[in-house]
């Protein structure tokens, strides 16, 4: 006679129905006094036991809640859904689209307590195959993410996406810089109005990030005040004035931050550049400077990356470029270029573009980058001298 299983063991029994032996087991009860039952199945009563065992063993591990059928899937939606609280919208969209074309398609329906690391990095080869490596990262950190918020909540007991390296993917295209015969035909190119030729000229001289530039106020735009001997805004200074900067001390990024402390820098502008936020000035209906945005839509509201890289395109079809080949962030990269060719030192032009120090503007701008040797708005004055020596007049 087959002797019973202990209390406690749980219980093994054949249901014709299905074919299949049910392994079911009771862990307690929930807070209305109702019984939580657990149930395995398998084809045969050894596979059934096994699945018991695993069941008991997560219930001594803590493991209440866990369940068989949660799946990888399961676990990226939950991070979708409450893992992203108070991220960018833009950021959101990043990473919903990518768990959707990549992780789950790829890994989704896997239970998550049966993923294993050989799972995960099998899953990373085949991407590595048509995404870059900086996606790679990005997509590994979604499902380490996804498994982490899992564990917290005893769907599983460990994290083997932890134990699991990137592979090298396809190379991303590298970023490049105009030259200074490219930066003039763009600078001279205005056929896409008044707001995106500042836009352009004022990124080009300044290094600004594009997050930055649409991130910028007016009364971020400063004029220094001789009688005042002080930065006053231009809201208020007006234009009549010698000297201009720009204080980037925000961005579009969902805290409004800079991206780092150190980016965080009030930057001189050449006249140039001056110049060119004078005309979007001028140009702009009294009532869209509302917002206080120098760079907005027709309405006020802030641009959107798409936004501005359409914009850019448009003032690129004016010049001998190809617009497909270029993006706004390029303006950043062309701008570090151009200071090194006029013997600027790194370290002046890595506090210009907000890098904490000489290391990331070397590795990020590497292929710009030589040693060398003097500063922002000096260096860009020197760069584009201005024809008509003049001092701006107050505005008509």
């Amino acid at each position: 006679m087959t002797a019973r299983r202990s209390r406690g063991d749980g219980g093994l029994h054949w249901d014709e129905s299905r074919q299949r032996w049910i392994a079911t087991v009771t862990l307690g009860y929930d807070a209305r006094g109702k019984r939580i039952t657990r149930k395995a199945s398998g084809r045969t009563k050894s596979e059934a036991k096994k699945k018991l065992t695993e069941i008991l063993r997560d219930h001594e591990d803590g493991l209440t809640v866990a369940s068989s059928g949660y799946t990888v899937a399961d676990a990226v939606r939950n991070w979708l859904d409450f893992g992203l609280r108070g991220r960018d919208a833009q950021t959101i969209a990043t990473l919903t689209s990518l768990a959707n074309n990549h992780v789950i398609p790829g890994l989704g329906a896997r239970q998550l307590r049966e993923l294993s690391a050989d799972d995960v990095d099998k899953w990373l080869e085949k991407e590595a195959k048509q995404l870059s490596t900086r996606s790679l990262e990005t997509l590994r950190s979604i499902l380490k993410r996804s498994v982490t918020r899992a564990q917290a909540r005893d769907k599983v007991k460990r994290n083997v996406v932890m134990l699991c390296e990137i592979p090298k993917g396809r190379p991303g295209r590298p970023s490049k810089a105009l030259t200074l015969e490219q930066v003039e035909e763009v600078l001279a190119a205005d056929d896409a109005g008044a707001q995106m030729h500042a836009y352009v000229v004022v990124s080009l001289l300044t290094g600004a990030r594009t997050e930055e530039m649409r991130g910028l106020r007016w009364d971020h735009v400063v004029a220094y005040e001789d009688q005042r001997q002080a930065w006053i805004p231009v809201t208020e200074a007006a234009w009549g004035h010698k000297k201009f900067a720009i204080y980037v001390w925000r961005s579009v990024r969902a805290s409004g931050d800079t991206k780092t402390k150190k980016s965080r820098r009030s930057l001189a502008l050449p006249k140039r550049a001056a110049e060119a936020l004078r005309g979007s000035w001028d140009a702009r209906p009294a009532e869209n400077r509302g917002s206080g945005l120098v760079f907005c839509t027709a309405n006020g509201d802030e641009l959107d990356k798409d936004t501005v890289r359409r914009a850019f395109r448009k003032v690129l079809a004016g010049t001998s470029l190809d617009p497909a080949q270029w993006t706004p962030r390029e303006l950043r990269h062309s701008f570090v270029s151009l200071l090194d060719d006029a013997n600027v030192p790194i370290e002046k032009i890595s506090r210009l573009v907000g890098h904490a120090d000489t290391t990331t503007t070397e590795t990020v701008y590497r292929f710009q980058i030589r040693p060398v040797i003097q500063d922002g708005a000096t260096a860009m004055d020197e760069i584009f001298p201005d024809d008509d020596d003049d001092e701006p007049g107050p505005p008509g």
